[in-house]
C-alpha cells in the first residue's frame, strides 16, 4: 500500500511542513512564521494544526508513516527531549516528543537540523546513492551531519557533529559557545557579518566600509560586494573557506568517506570561498591528496605533496543540491526509515 511521511524544519524565524511520499515526491508544503515570541505551546499548536492538516489533505495518497521534526539544537535521542537550542530559548529540557506526539496520536521522529540535512541530500541530492557521507550547513550558525550505513550516526547520546565547534584558529575570535577560534566564528553567516566590520574597522575598501556603516549590514550584502569584485569582501569569504578548509581537511583525514557537502544560506557564496578549501585541503590532507578527484596531488602544497593519488577512489567536495528544502526531505525520510 503506498505510503508517506510528514517532514518539518523547526527554524528560529520559518516553520516549513511537507508530506512526501516514500519516492520523494512531494505532495504538499507549507510555510509558516515561528512565532517564538508567543512561546513554545503556540509553536506546538500552529505546527500540529498545519500537520493535521496535511494528513487530512492526503488521506487518499495511502498510509501515514510518522512525523519527522528537524529542531536546531542539541537531541536527547532517547528521551525525545530538546537540551538546547539557541532559535528556541524556551525549549530547553523540554519533552518536545512526548508533547507533539500526544497532540498528533502518531509516532513523532525528533531529529538535530543539520542531521535532517544531511540525510536528505544523502536521499534526494547531491549524496544520492551514498550510503556515507558529511554534511556542513551553514546559516546563522554552522550546524554538521554524518551519514554512516545511510543512517545518522548520532555518538553515545545524540550529540555528535557539531562540527561548527571544532577550533580552527585556537584563541581566535569569541563563539557563542564560550570557545575561541570556532569554525562558527568564521564560517556562518554571523560571522560574514562581524568580519565585514572587523576589515571596515581596519580600513580596508571604501564599498566595504560603506556598506558597514549600516545597521542592516548582512552576509548577502557582503557576497553581492563580492560578486562585484571587491577585494576586501573576497578576503571575506576566502576566510571563510580557508576554515572550511581547515576542518574539512580533519574531517576526511578522520573519517575518509565518499563525499563532503556543504550546504546552508552561506554556500550560495560557494564560487567564492571555494578555491580557499581546496587549497587548506591540498595543503592538510594527505588523505585527499591520494583521493583528489583532479588528479593532481603529487605536485601539490604541503605535507601531501609527497602522496601519490590511490586511482579511482575520489574524495568529492561539493555544494548542496537541495537548499532550504533539505532539512524538509531528511525530516520526512526519518520516519520512513525508523525501526518499527
Amino acid at each position: 500500500m503506498p505510503a508517506y511521511s510528514i517532514g518539518v524544519d523547526l527554524g528560529g524565524t520559518n516553520l516549513r511542513i511537507a508530506a512526501v511520499d516514500e519516492q520523494g515526491g512531494l505532495l504538499e508544503k507549507v510555510t509558516l512564521d515561528t512565532k517564538v515570541s508567543l512561546g513554545r505551546d503556540h509553536v506546538i499548536g500552529d505546527m500540529c494544526d498545519a500537520i493535521q492538516q496535511l494528513v487530512q489533505k492526503n488521506q487518499g495518497v495511502g498510509s501515514l508513516l510518522g512525523i519527522g521534526i528537524g529542531v536546531p539544537g542539541i537531541i536527547d535521542m532517547e528521551t525525545g527531549m530538546v537540551r538546547e537550542s539557541p532559535n528556541l530559548p524556551d525549549w530547553a529540557d523540554y519533552p518536545a516528543r512526548d508533547e507533539i506526539e500526544k497532540r498528533l496520536k502518531t509516532r513523532v521522529i525528533l531529529e538535530n537540523d543539520a542531521n535532517s540535512a544531511a540525510l536528505g541530500e544523502c536521499w534526494l541530492g547531491a549524496a544520492r546513492n551514498l550510503k556515507d557521507m558529511a554534511m556542513l550547513t551553514l546559516g546563522t550558525g554552522v550546524g554538521g551531519g554524518l551519514i554512516m550505513g545511510g543512517r545518522i550516526w548520532h555518538g553515545m547520546s545524540g550529540m555528535a557533529n557539531e562540527f561548527g565547534h571544532i577550533t580552527v584558529e585556537p584563541a581566535g575570535a569569541l563563539c557563542g559557545c564560550g570557545n575561541r577560534g570556532c569554525l562558527e566564528a568564521y564560517a556562518s553567516a554571523t560571522a560574514v557579518v562581524r568580519m565585514a566590520r572587523e576589515a571596515a574597522g581596519n580600513g580596508s575598501g571604501a564599498a566595504l566600509s560603506r556598506a558597514a556603516a549600516s545597521a542592516e549590514l548582512s552576509s548577502k550584502t557582503v557576497y553581492d560586494l563580492a560578486i562585484q569584485g571587491d577585494d576586501a569582501a573576497r578576503k571575506v569569504f576566502a576566510r571563510v573557506g580557508s576554515a572550511l578548509g581547515i576542518v574539512l581537511s580533519s574531517l576526511v583525514n578522520a573519517f575518509n568517506l565518499p563525499m563532503y557537502v556543504v550546504g546552508g544560506g552561506v554556500s550560495s557564496a560557494w564560487e567564492i570561498f571555494s578555491p580557499a578549501i581546496f587549497q587548506e585541503l591540498r595543503q592538510r590532507s594527505m588523505v585527499y591528496a591520494a583521493t583528489d578527484p583532479d588528479g593532481s596531488n603529487g605536485t601539490r602544497l604541503g605535507a601531501s605533496a609527497h602522496v601519490k593519488p590511490l586511482g579511482p577512489r575520489k574524495t568529492i567536495i561539493t555544494r548542496a543540491l537541495l537548499g532550504s528544502d533539505a532539512g524538509l526531505y531528511g525530516a520526512a525520510r526519518l520516519a520512513m526509515i525508523a525501526e518499527k
